[in-house]
């Protein structure tokens, strides 16, 4: 098959194959994407696209890859139904297929408030206008509340995969305070055709024993049944601010957040980016090493992020990270950073709400197609 072509820019002469020119244009796409995704990182982009672990060893991590499932589920002991939900979401999307993940998560009308969440985009007090963005921006799952999703789930249950998030911490008791409580039951989930459901954990909070159990209970239960299970490993303590440093994120204390989640058998953990390092060392409570700063970790952020895969037990539960806020006209740059920081670091992906829907639905596509654009580039390695 030969034929004369203008696509893209590019002048194809008469006598390219189809394949060629196939050949041609995906690697010109890839460039082009390669050419973007460089621009956004801006002075950051030698730093981040170049760096090589010297911490913890990429030879060391489990690789998100095709064959996660077979590489880390096959042989734990998930059933067979939980393997084919995690699987169903691994196929999804524009990352169908490559071992990462694309997921909105739209619970922040329960955790910010709807005011706060919706008004900058009304169209999102509307839940089917949630789904419709994980559709068209091509997510692995789509993440929200019972009501959000129960109420749209037959018409679309069948067409992503939804991930019901079943506890929250309620934003109107005055005044405010930090618990997470159960808003239904993992059958009710079940029952609306999710494939996965989500929680969240406030560790080293006062209420934070009663949410490992529950949650802990909640998980059994969701794996019986056949469900994915994703924790949102987060802190909640006043005494992790010290001297006006703020160490929710720090690497030590967030990876031992996440291995505290791996523990009660997440599947998935979703976690901040690690913004310092030295929590344990500046609250002076609990336990870590000195290797842990010496050997383990850099102020380099792809060194931090890796030692939070280390804590998902060394990759094979996968680690995504959260996008964090809206703000506006640099939303776009830091989600393609934190995204590469994620994926240069053994991660599997990210999960970007506020960043997505707080912004016209052509602009939030963009916006996680980009995002996508990071883990579907091959030049972009482990680190």
């Amino acid at each position: 098959m030969h034929f004369l072509g203008y696509f893209n820019g590019i002048n194809y002469p008469f006598n390219y194959s189809f394949n060629t020119f196939y050949t041609k244009f995906a690697k010109n796409q890839t460039n082009m994407a390669n050419k973007k995704i460089a621009e956004l990182l801006g002075n950051q982009a030698d730093s981040l696209l170049n760096h090589e672990c010297k911490t913890i060893s990429k030879n060391d991590i489990t690789h998100p890859n095709p064959n996660h499932v077979d590489e880390v589920w096959k042989n734990s002991n998930r059933n067979n139904q939980t393997l084919i939900s995690l699987q169903n979401i691994l196929n999804h999307g524009r990352l169908g297929g490559t071992g990462y993940v694309s997921i909105l998560p739209v619970d922040q009308g329960i955790e910010h408030s709807a005011g706060a969440s919706f008004a900058p985009n009304p169209i999102y007090f509307d839940p089917e206008n949630i789904v419709k963005l994980a559709i068209e921006g091509g997510c692995n799952a789509v993440a929200s509340t019972y009501g959000v999703l129960g109420i749209v789930s037959r018409k679309y249950a069948h067409k992503i995969p939804m991930m019901v998030k079943i506890n929250h911490n309620e934003f109107l008791s005055l005044p405010n305070k930090f618990d997470q409580v159960m808003f239904g039951k993992v059958k009710d989930a079940w029952n609306m055709g999710a494939t996965a459901v989500g929680a969240t954990i406030y560790f080293g909070s006062d209420e934070s024993t009663r949410q490992i159990q529950e949650v802990s209970t909640a998980f059994e239960i969701a794996h019986e049944l056949g469900m994915t299970t994703v924790l949102w490993c987060y802190l909640r303590n006043s005494g992790f601010k010290i001297d006006g440093v703020d160490y929710h994120a720090s690497a030590d204390l967030t990876g031992q957040a996440n291995h505290l989640g791996v523990t009660i058998q997440a599947d998935i953990i979703k976690q901040k980016l690690p913004t310092n390092n030295g929590g344990y060392n500046a609250t002076k409570h609990g336990k870590t090493s000195p290797l842990v700063y010496s050997k383990l970790t850099t102020d380099h952020p792809i060194d931090l992020c890796r030692y939070q895969v280390a804590n998902c037990y060394m990759g094979r539960v996968g680690l995504i990270n959260s996008g964090g806020e809206s703000k506006g006209a640099t939303d776009l740059a830091e989600a393609v950073t934190t995204a590469v920081i994620n994926k240069r670091a053994g991660g599997m992906g990210l999960i970007s709400g506020r960043k997505a829907f707080q912004k016209p639905m052509k602009e939030g596509v963009e916006l996680l197609n980009t995002i996508q654009d990071v883990y579907l580039d091959n030049d972009i390695t482990i680190a």
